[in-house]
């Protein structure tokens, strides 16, 4: 199967971002012919400073890599790299109604949260996101249920193509985590984890092992001593999600191990769980941060290889459309 995902350069990533995307992309790299890219034109549609972008589109890079994404199982590339992405989202927008646009829900959520940068961009944002995935005739497009409607754009926008120029791209699937897509805050289990709203509930995934004991020492939990997954106990069910997801574990064993013991020993045994963990992370991290030359050597290979799929898609369309 083609896999195509991409991920926007914003900053540190937290184990939300790793349960959410990382994890699953290394486990589907190796069984499929995966294309994975960090999304930089994406970025440039909300406020930035470009500095920060291009700090950001190294750190991403090497995050990634360190957390186990593997550039001879798959292709990784940034996505300003291959310039078809940007020309096929043009081509696409000839033939994209407006108001399909409009009614997109992180459009509308957008514009009230920058209403003072609202652009074309953030409205032709999902035909972009449309041809990042079109020019690969992608099958499946691992995404979080937040891009799940962009996908559907982007399947309705290809069967629109095929229906006036004939069969050329195909319809891809969306592909949702089987858990964990959205790891709560761990002093709001209410909200999304995120270290902008709230660094103290925010578990970065390349987190010192005395900062991962004291967040979740500290993190929230329920009334009661009992651990238990319950929509009346979010606390303790957020912490047993990502408790069974590093472990493998299911989070009916976590209970039974966890029978008749209290919130204190749990937290214990979950942070030694993490610190190990995510302790390769940390270590190959920082031995990538240290060779810049060999991260971008594997960013411009990956970008001649997408290249190479991408202009064969590029050429088929123009060709269609009259253009070549």
């Amino acid at each position: 199967m083609r896999i195509f995902s991409g991920v926007r350069p914003t900053g540190e990533l937290h184990i939300g971002n790793y349960l959410g995307a990382i994890k699953q992309w290394t486990e589907l790299q190796e069984k499929n012919d995966c294309v994975f890219c960090i999304v930089d034109l994406h970025a440039i549609t909300t406020p930035y400073q470009s500095k920060e972008l291009k700090k950001n589109i190294f750190e991403l890079a090497t995050a990634y890599l360190a957390s186990g994404l593997n550039p001879e199982k798959c292709i990784f590339f940034v996505q300003s790299q291959v310039e078809a992405h940007v020309e096929l989202a043009w081509l696409l927008s000839t033939i994209t109604p407006i108001g399909e646009l409009q009614r997109m829900t992180q459009y509308k959520e957008k514009v009230k949260k920058y209403p003072k940068d609202v652009n074309a961009g953030l409205l032709s944002y999902p035909i972009l996101m449309a041809a990042d995935i079109l020019l690969y005739q992608t099958d499946l497009v691992p995404v979080g249920k937040d891009q799940q409607q962009h996908v559907e754009l982007t399947r309705t926008i290809a069967r629109k193509f095929n229906q006036k120029f004939g069969q050329t791209f195909k319809e891809p699937k969306v592909l949702l985590p089987k858990s964990g897509a959205k790891i709560m805050s761990l002093q709001n289990p209410k909200k999304k984890m995120s270290k902008t709203d709230d660094p103290r509930g925010c578990l970065e995934l390349f987190e010192e092992p005395e900062e991962i004991k004291k967040k979740i020492m500290a993190a929230v939990t329920d009334l009661g001593k009992v651990i238990k997954y319950s929509d009346s106990k979010p606390g303790i069910s957020n912490l047993l999600t990502v408790y069974s997801l590093f472990s493998g574990k299911s989070i009916s064993e976590l209970e039974r191990n966890f029978k008749g013991k209290g919130y204190e020993e749990f937290k214990k045994s979950f942070s030694k769980l993490l610190i190990n963990s995510l302790e390769p992370f940390r270590r190959k991290r920082k031995e990538l941060l240290a060779r810049e030359v060999y991260v971008k050597e594997i960013l411009n290979t990956g970008a001649k290889r997408a290249q190479i799929i991408a202009q064969l898609t590029l050429e088929d369309v123009k060709k269609k459309m009259g253009l070549i």
